[in-house]
């Protein structure tokens, strides 16, 4: 439905603003800068802080006006505002004022020093002298797990926190207890935060009462890291990082925002999961066995030469791709060996089910929605799958589609969505339809309005039923079991009553026949003239991404294998014994005579490896994935090359121009490879062209990795030499590995870090969209590669 614009006067000025937003949000959007606490685009308006105060003249004739709170005021025609009349900057003063007398004058020993939300908004309200002298409130922290460290003295009460956490996350676990001004902000006994989403809090909250504990242990200030935008590999959710280094170690993930995919948030597997990179176990050099000892040893470059020659030429080889490695790293394998020799690294039943996706996903006629589509759905139906634990972002989206009723109902009442409060209190336990059939208990089972638990037989034979009833078929399917006739034809009611319901689905439970009955859902609702989604999880990162390559399976594989066809077999970033039985795995290693891996740790398969090369992780290689939704999106190198570390599309690049066995495939940067790939594979064509490639330049210049107060850039080095060394060259992107390049607002996809004037702290973010929650400037980040819409 169209908006119809208002018009309102602004400190003089005249604007067409939209009516549906808060004041507050409207002159953020317009780049107004108004202090503010409680307020957050994701989680609504409450007034709880009393900092964004405006002055609200009656009319044009008022010359005194009255303060009012901008997060709490509605955008209506006519109005008249002042955001900077010395009066409103007297009571932001004196807000602050009132706040930080119990704020401990900590901010040189704070975590959140130099992007801390509420020293940006102390220097905006005018607020620099302490008068108070008295004693501070003081209160003990809590143990709050591995992942979260808790400084309450910190805490200036803005609700934040406990909103999000329960409110929007759903969590239980995390409380507000006490009264006027002791209030506290914690669990009722110390432990573990118990939600997938805790890590949020770093993020949300606008001071440093809730800090990254893993931060802490190689902590660095915000301004001295370099930073890259990057994907999260650790599901198929395909969320939106930024990636933060120092000292050639990872330091953090923050969540770079994609108004599509995850918003301003991440899941605490996505945020914490980069210790890996950092790893003892990590490979850093070229190991090769040697056969009178049977162990690796790390090997010169010549004597890699040589070794490789031999395993190699003349040699029946096959490729073991990988659902966690890119795209280009993938076919660069598939060129080498062939794609009659290219195998996708899963087993059998998952590569048929992966295979059953695509044809689902390509030939369908209704939609693959992103995270925020699923978010807007009104009734979700959850067919076999625990997505809170297959891609837990996904589960957080259902959560808020769960609140689309209340909402529609608060709107019948006049009662704004932004107003969050008010929205939650009208509705109390009103909820939108959520029916989950799965196996187990899920997370999210406290939002079922049904909840079916049996084997996924049961299940693949209650989604025929709905279908059935859908088209108005006889549902024979059923048989004499009148309770899942009963159970059918509930959720087949709703779904029919909904206009864009939701199924979502996956591969969690290698179930066929479950995949199938969500299709034929979606396909009956679509028929009786509904607009359906199909969300498809998938069980990796770049599982759909391989899934759209040519290639077989690793039963396939063994069979080769075991006829003795193949004499060198080359891994890539695949630990083979998660993926099939032990004894099958040793057998093909045994009567390979040559295997080479690819891989950033050691694990069962690298150790087994004659050749091992040490392949970069997503922080040190540039690379693109596809996620479940069937978004294409590129991650960047955060670390510069070092070593033998390279992007496994380097290593397998190197071995073909070393062996010379094929003088048609040479990639010398990045682009080649893209290039290559979608020549090959014209379906990811969108890729070459929507994404920037490596010569893209804004304004004539790259984007910079650093911050314009990075420092340290020749004391950081001064163990090695006194002079600044070059900072590092990258040919494979258009960001570069220093604070000189462009530092405004680049392309949502090359976003490194946010920073505006006078927002150091991760509210910074708003700054980077064309309004608060919506969508980034120039679009949000990626490629949709199934585009067709009902």
């Amino acid at each position: 439905m169209e908006v119809i614009m208002v018009k309102i006067q602004i400190d003089g000025t005249f604007y067409e603003v939209n009516p549906d937003k808060n004041l507050l949000h409207t002159c953020l959007a317009l780049g107004f800068d108004i202090p503010y606490f409680c307020f957050h685009p994701a989680l609504g308006s409450v007034g709880a802080c009393r900092m964004c105060a405006v002055k609200k003249f009656a009319n044009a004739d008022d010359k005194k006006g009255r303060i009012v709170m901008s997060c709490m005021e509605p955008v209506t025609d006519g109005l008249i505002i002042s955001t900077s009349d010395p009066d409103i900057k007297v009571f932001r003063a004196a807000v602050i004022e009132s706040l930080m007398t119990n704020h401990p004058h900590d901010c040189p020993i704070c975590d959140e020093g130099g992007e801390c939300h509420l020293q940006d908004m102390t220097v905006m309200s005018g607020h620099n002298y302490r008068r108070f002298v008295f004693k501070k409130r003081t209160y003990s922290n809590q143990y709050l797990g591995p992942f979260i460290h808790h400084e309450m003295n910190r805490c200036i009460q803005c609700y934040r926190c406990v909103r999000f956490y329960r409110d929007y996350a759903g969590g239980r676990d995390l409380a507000v207890s006490g009264s006027a001004n002791h209030v506290y902000f914690g669990r009722q006994t110390e432990g573990a935060l118990e939600s997938e989403f805790s890590g949020n809090l770093i993020e949300v909250c606008p001071t440093g009462v809730f800090t990254d504990k893993t931060l802490k242990e190689h902590y660095t200030r915000k301004w001295d890291m370099t930073y890259a935008p990057s994907i999260c590999i650790q599901c198929s959710a395909g969320c939106n990082i930024t990636v933060g280094e120092r000292y050639g170690s990872v330091r953090r993930i923050l969540s770079r925002y994609n108004g599509a995919v995850n918003g301003y948030f991440l899941c605490d597997r996505g945020r914490f999961g980069y210790l890996s990179t950092n790893s003892p176990e990590r490979i850093k050099g070229i190991m090769v066995r040697d056969p009178q000892e049977n162990i690796q040893k790390e090997i010169s470059r010549d004597g890699y030469l040589s070794v490789i020659n031999s395993a190699i030429i003349g040699k029946k080889i096959a490729g073991i791709g990988s659902p966690v490695a890119s795209l280009e790293a993938n076919f660069a394998l598939e060129a080498m060996v062939g794609r009659e020799n290219f195998y996708h690294g899963i087993d059998g039943e998952k590569f048929d089910l992966e295979r059953t996706a695509i044809q689902i996903l390509k030939n369908s006629s209704v939609h693959s929605p992103s995270l925020k589509e699923i978010e807007r759905s009104d009734a979700v139906l959850i067919l076999g799958e625990d997505p809170a634990i297959s891609a837990p972002m996904i589960a957080l989206a259902v959560r808020q589609a769960s609140r689309n009723r209340s909402i529609r109902m608060a709107a019948k009442s006049g009662i704004p969505s932004w107003n969050d409060a008010a929205v939650r209190e009208l509705a109390q336990k009103i909820k939108s339809p959520v029916f989950i059939a799965t196996p187990l208990t899920t997370s999210l089972d406290d939002l079922a309005e049904l909840r079916y638990n049996s084997p996924t037989s049961d299940i693949a034979r209650l989604g025929s039923v709905i279908s059935s009833i859908i088209d108005k078929i006889e549902p024979l399917s059923a048989g004499s079991d009148k309770s899942l006739n009963d159970i059918a034809q509930r959720i087949a009611g709703v779904l029919m009553d909904a206009e864009n319901p939701v199924i979502i689905t996956g591969l969690q439970h290698n179930d066929k026949k479950v995949l199938q009955a969500a299709a034929n859902i979606t396909a009956a609702l679509h028929h009786n003239g509904k607009k359906p989604s199909i969300s498809i999880i998938f069980p990796e990162c770049n599982s759909l991404g391989l899934a759209l390559m040519e290639g077989g399976s690793l039963d396939n594989l063994f069979e080769v294998i075991l006829q003795g066809d193949v004499e060198t077999l080359i891994i890539l970033e695949n630990d083979l014994y998660k993926r099939a039985d032990k004894k099958k795995v040793d057998s093909i290693f045994k009567k390979c005579k040559n295997v080479i891996v690819l891989d950033s740790l050691l694990n069962e398969t690298s150790k087994q490896a004659d050749i091992l090369l040490p392949s970069g992780t997503f922080a040190e290689s540039t690379g693109t994935i596809v996620s479940s939704e069937g978004r294409g999106q590129r991650y960047y190198r955060v670390l510069p090359v070092n070593g033998h570390i390279k992007d496994s599309w380097k290593h397998i690049s190197e071995m073909i121009e070393i062996t010379g066995i094929s003088k048609d495939l040479h990639w010398e940067h990045f682009d080649d490879i893209v290039a290559s790939f979608t020549d090959s594979y014209p379906f990811f064509s969108k890729i070459r062209e929507i994404i920037p490639g490596s010569e893209f330049r804004f304004f004539n210049e790259k984007i910079a990795r650093q911050t314009i107060r990075f420092s340290g850039r020749t004391a950081m080095n001064a163990n090695d030499s006194v002079s600044e060394p070059k900072p590092p060259g990258d040919d494979d992107s258009p960001l570069s590995f220093s604070m000189e390049g462009y530092k405004g607002v680049p392309p949502s996809d090359l976003v490194s870090y946010y920073w505006s004037p006078g927002w150091n702290s991760v509210q910074a973010t708003n700054k980077y969209m064309d309004e608060p929650y919506g969508s980034a400037k120039g679009g949000n980040p990626g490629v949709l590669l199934f585009d067709h819409k009902t």
